[in-house]
C-alpha cells in the first residue's frame, strides 16, 4: 500500500497569513490613522456571488479592515459599471477594489476590469497585473493562483525544472497560474477542453493544478506516483462540496495533495486580504514586511 500523501493545509497557512494581515492593519492605522479599505462591487442577484462577497466583507471586518459593498441591479450597463469603477479608482479613501465575477452577460467584463486602477487591483484581474505575473515582477497576483504559489512555497515543493500541468485556461485561474509557474522556472503545459490525450499529459506531470470546474474530473490513475496535486475546484455535491480531483483515488498515488475544502479556498481569501493591505501601504507610503508569512 502506498504511504499517505502530505496534505497541503491551506486553512492553517491562511490563518497565519491573516494574523500578519491584522498586524499590518494595526501598523498602518498607528502610523497614518487610516484604516485600509476594500470595496467589493456586485452586479446582479447571483446567490453564490452574493455569498462570496459577504464572506470577504466579514473577513475584512475580522482583520480590522474597512469594507464596503456596492450593489448594482442585474440590468446595469457596462458604461454605468465602468463609471463607478473609475470613481472608486480615483477615491483616495479606497485602497482596493474587487469586482465580483462573473458579471451579467450584457456587461463587457474585460472593459470593467480595465477600469480598476492597477494600484488598487487587489484581485489581480487587469492587463497590468497579468503582465507583471508573466514577467515575475512585483504586483498583485490573481488571488487563487497566488495562493497556490504560496502554498507550494510553504511546503517547499520544487518548482524549478518541474513539469507542471494546468487543467483549465480561465482568465482568473488557469492562465495566470501558468504564468506564475513559468516565471518560477517550471515547464508548463496548459490543458483545456480541446486537449488531446489529457490523461496522458497529466500522467507526465510533477505538479498538477486542477481548475476545470467539474467534480472528480481528474482520476486517480492519471496521477504520476509522487506528484503534487493541487485541486482548485469547488463543486456542490449531494454530500457537500467536492473538488475537481477524485481525492481518495488520487491520494493513493500523490506525494502531496490539497483537500477540498481546506486547501486552495482559504488561501484565495487570505491573499485578497494581504494584497488589499499592501495596496493601502503603498498608497499611504508605509513600509511593511516583504510578505505575510
Amino acid at each position: 500500500m502506498s504511504p499517505s500523501p502530505t496534505i497541503l493545509d491551506g486553512k492553517a497557512l491562511a490563518g497565519r497569513i491573516q494574523q500578519q494581515v491584522a498586524e499590518n492593519v494595526r501598523q498602518i492605522l498607528q502610523r497614518t490613522n487610516v484604516r485600509p479599505c476594500l470595496v467589493a462591487v456586485l452586479v446582479g442577484e447571483d446567490p453564490a456571488s452574493a455569498k462570496y462577497v459577504q464572506r470577504k466583507v466579514k473577513l475584512c471586518e475580522e482583520l480590522g479592515l474597512r469594507s464596503r459593498m456596492i450593489k448594482f441591479p442585474v440590468a446595469t450597463t457596462t458604461t454605468q459599471l465602468v463609471a463607478k469603477l473609475n470613481e472608486l479608482s480615483a477615491d483616495p479613501a479606497v485602497h482596493g477594489i474587487l469586482l465580483q465575477h462573473p458579471v451579467p452577460a450584457q456587461i463587457d467584463e474585460r472593459e470593467a476590469f480595465e477600469a480598476i486602477g492597477p494600484g488598487k487591483d487587489v484581485d489581480g484581474v487587469t492587463f497590468t497585473s497579468f503582465a507583471r505575473m508573466y514577467f515575475g515582477l512585483a504586483g498583485f497576483g490573481s488571488c487563487t493562483p497566488a495562493g497556490i504559489m504560496r502554498l507550494l512555497e510553504e511546503y517547499r515543493v520544487p518548482i524549478r525544472g518541474s513539469h507542471a500541468v494546468v487543467i483549465g485556461r480561465s482568465a482568473i485561474l488557469g492562465k495566470p497560474m501558468a504564468g506564475m509557474l513559468l516565471a518560477a522556472d517550471a515547464t508548463v503545459t496548459v490543458c483545456h477542453s480541446k486537449t488531446r490525450d489529457l490523461a496522458g499529459l497529466v500522467r507526465q506531470a510533477d505538479i498538477v493544478i486542477a481548475a476545470v470546474g467539474k467534480p472528480h474530473f481528474v482520476k486517480g490513475d492519471w496521477i504520476k506516483p509522487g506528484a503534487v496535486v493541487v485541486d482548485a475546484g469547488f463543486n456542490p455535491g449531494p454530500r457537500g462540496n467536492v473538488g475537481d480531483v477524485d481525492f481518495d483515488a488520487a491520494a493513493q498515488k500523490a506525494g502531496m495533495i490539497t483537500p477540498v475544502p481546506g486547501g486552495v479556498g482559504p488561501m484565495t481569501l487570505a491573499i485578497l486580504m494581504d494584497q488589499t493591505v499592501r495596496a493601502a501601504a503603498e498608497q499611504l507610503k508605509v513600509e511593511l514586511p516583504t510578505q505575510a508569512d
